[in-house]
């Protein structure tokens, strides 16, 4: 008897591809697609765009029905207001730049979309996510995908490891090329040829002021310092910026500055030269650590910072009351550059992901 397997559909090429993918492989296939947000329109004509968009949903909806695949959208839209973008608003107040793909993928696609996986009689749950999963030890771990360039591990985090034994990538050994191709192949040319977006996918404009503003964030002006704290003049808030910024300041300062720490409290935002964002300590919280004792106890730990970033080596630092706390310090060997408050701290080993935090 095949596995019946519910397939998270956005309408884009990877989870089309994944679904294609499947249906090879002899899975029984549903498709679901997630109804997220209701995107404010500059005009009752203006196009919406991004993955959870009406359009992008419809897409996804009839890609289904041309595999003969059953289709359900799922209506996420509160809960992902309770918890992905109230988060992401919470986080900007505190002068923190949150990451909330990593939210949604706990919250949403492991944690409503397996109960709905319940529901509909499914064994399994597939995503397009370039991801792999691998055993090692008596454990499930995500482990990098082949294409480093698209690996997405670092976003999935905070998948458990009983969300990873009903998990499947059916992507994490192809290349964006191979995927494109195989689009292709099956004569489904404009698939292959649809462009990704980089955009958060509730602020389809990129334009994260306007969204914070409208979601009640207050533009409480404040000051520009320097390292040492010297004032050089005002900004019209803190949310407007992020560590490591050097554009869209609103002033000049002589020479190129970049955002190095905000301060809420104060509103001060201090910018300083692209030397003073190097960092060789970084201490993270809500961490979540696979196989405690290996890491303890073999050496080769690597570190991301952000999802861009390449993987680092550092050293693990443990407290005595890290089952308490959820806190650890890592101490990067070589200095790693712009690290951002807010963030992921994501740790591999082996090419497994063996843990993540959030940076405080």
């Amino acid at each position: 008897m095949s596995k019946r397997v519910l397939m998270a559909m956005s309408g884009g090429i990877d989870s089309s591809v994944s679904a294609l993918l499947l249906l090879e492989q002899g899975y029984e296939l549903v498709g679901a697609t997630f109804r997220t947000f209701d995107y404010i329109k500059e005009s009752c004509l203006a196009k919406e765009k991004g993955c959870c968009s009406v359009e992008s949903i419809m897409e996804a909806k009839h890609f289904a029905e041309s595999l003969g695949v059953e289709h359900h959208i799922l209506d996420f839209r509160q809960l992902f207001r309770d918890h992905v973008i109230a988060n992401f608003v919470q986080e900007y107040k505190l002068g923190r730049t949150p990451n909330p793909c990593v939210l949604c993928n706990s919250h949403i696609k492991w944690g409503v979309l397996l109960k709905a996986a319940d529901e509909l009689g499914c064994d399994y749950i597939a995503t397009g996510h370039y991801a792999r999963i691998a055993q090692h030890r008596g454990h499930y771990y995500l482990q990098t995908a082949a294409d480093e360039h698209k690996d997405q591990t670092y976003f999935l985090w905070m998948l458990t490891e009983e969300n990873l034994k009903r998990t499947i990538f059916p992507l994490g050994d192809l290349t964006k090329p191979e995927v494109r191709k195989i689009a292709a192949d099956h004569h489904f040319e404009k698939l292959a040829k649809k462009s990704e977006s980089q955009e958060i996918c509730f602020i389809p404009n990129n334009d994260y002021r306007s969204f914070l503003a409208e979601q009640g964030c207050e533009t409480s002006p404040g000051n520009f310092v320097d390292m040492e704290g010297h004032v050089l003049g005002q900004h019209p808030g803190c949310f407007n910026f992020t560590i490591g910024q050097r554009k869209g300041m609103g002033m000049a300062f002589g020479s190129p500055k970049y955002v190095t720490k905000i301060n809420t409290e104060t509103r001060e935002v201090t910018v300083g030269d692209r030397d003073d964002l190097f960092c060789n300590n970084v201490y993270a919280t809500d961490v979540r650590l696979r196989d405690e004792e290996w890491l303890r106890e073999s050496p080769g730990l690597m570190a991301r910072i952000r999802y861009k970033s390449p993987a680092t080596e550092a050293k693990l630092i443990l407290e005595d009351d890290f089952a308490d706390t959820g806190r650890i310090h890592l101490h990067f060997h070589k200095p790693v550059w712009g690290v951002t408050p807010g963030q992921s701290v994501v740790l591999y080993k082996d090419g497994l992901l063996v843990g993540g935090g959030l940076i405080k």
